[in-house]
């Protein structure tokens, strides 16, 4: 067997682990030998760069067409050819999972919904747990954490909290939504915070809103779980909804909190692994996801059965969060098969030509 296979091999098995960055850094080595032009190597680059956003979550990137710029990957050879860039299908789905970066733009992606970022993050925990790679589970999970109670709430609001449009749901007559004044209302000081920014950001430049998105928001969300599921004297945000409706979130709220609070969510914020001085191992991991479940269970016990699932029972958890089957998605997957495929492409050209 020749190097060029052997090396060409190497590079789709590291393909199918999700090693984009790796294959991304033997790429610019020259491990695709004379059987990768330069335009293929770049497409591969873009690929790659784009396969690595996904894995990190990076959604403020998610979308572009030339996923390669500023990417932590190698990306030299994408950086100077023209004509490659991510397939527009892949785009299209990632614009899905993405916060808009400036409060007028017209795609709301995650604030329009938070379905398809859940439906990524099963995928992205999935792949971070085969991998072994513990802190990135934890990490992935805090944010699934941190968001379910906007996951609840979007099946009242018909939207994902948006800050352009969840004003009128909670402000106006009879509300205490973000009043330093109110005594009797739950929230903290952050939570107060975020709820009376939340109140104008959509009118602030694209810095102002971006920086709400990425310090405040997550605030928003809590204080939701709170006014549905915590307060002694409800005001107009939660009394506003019908019955039904505000049983809903109620429920949905509460195992949001518990999740929230719950023993894997507490190894993201343990000394060890908050300060980068231990990484749990993938028995602590289960263990302290198994303590979890127990406690969700205790308020949806669907969770406690088997679903298949790398954490048994998260998926099941993050579908009654959102009211409707999610299933993990297969953009990971797809973006992968599309690499293979064009290493594959190449392979075969090298037999064609009876090289």
């Amino acid at each position: 067997m020749r190097l060029v296979d052997t090396a060409l091999d190497a590079l789709g098995a590291l393909t199918r682990r999700y090693a984009f960055a790796e294959v991304a850094a033997l790429l610019a080595e020259g491990a695709g030998g004379a059987d990768l032009t330069t335009l293929d190597v770049a497409q591969l680059q873009q690929l790659c760069a784009f396969g690595q956003r996904l894995m990190d979550l990076d959604a403020e990137d998610f979308g572009e067409v030339d996923a390669a710029a500023d990417a932590n990957t190698e990306h030299e050879v994408a950086d100077r050819v023209k004509g490659d860039e991510v397939p527009l299908a892949l785009r299209e789905r990632a614009l899905e999972c993405r916060m808009p970066q400036s409060p007028r733009e017209l795609h709301r992606g995650a604030l329009g919904s938070l379905r398809p970022l859940y439906r990524l993050l099963l995928e992205v925990i999935d792949a971070h747990f085969r991998r072994r790679e513990t802190t990135a589970v934890v990490a992935a999970v805090h944010i699934a954490s941190e968001y379910a109670p906007l996951l609840v709430w979007e099946q009242v609001l018909g939207h994902a909290g948006d800050p352009a449009l969840l004003p009128s749901a909670v402000g106006g007559d009879g509300s205490a939504w973000g009043d330093f004044d109110d005594r009797d209302c739950p929230h903290g000081k952050a939570e107060k915070s975020a709820a009376k920014r939340l109140l104008t950001v959509a009118r602030e430049n694209a810095t102002g809103w971006r920086t709400y998105l990425d310090r405040q928001h997550s605030n928003v969300s809590h204080a939701l779980a709170v006014c549905a599921a915590q307060c002694g004297r409800p005001c107009f945000v939660y009394n506003r909804l019908s019955n039904e409706d505000s049983e809903l979130v109620r429920q949905g709220s509460k195992l949001a909190l518990t999740l929230n609070d719950s023993a894997i969510v507490k190894l993201r914020h343990s000394a060890p692994v908050g300060h980068g001085f231990g990484v749990p191992s993938r028995a602590e991991l289960l263990d302290a996801w198994g303590r979890t479940r127990d406690s969700l269970a205790r308020l949806a016990p669907g969770i406690a059965e088997d679903d298949g699932f790398v954490l048994p029972g998260f998926a099941t958890a993050v579908s009654t969060l959102a009211g409707q089957p999610l299933a993990p998605d297969t953009l990971l997957a797809d973006t992968a098969s599309t690499i293979a495929g064009l290493i594959s492409h190449s392979s075969n050209s090298l037999v064609s030509d009876g090289s």
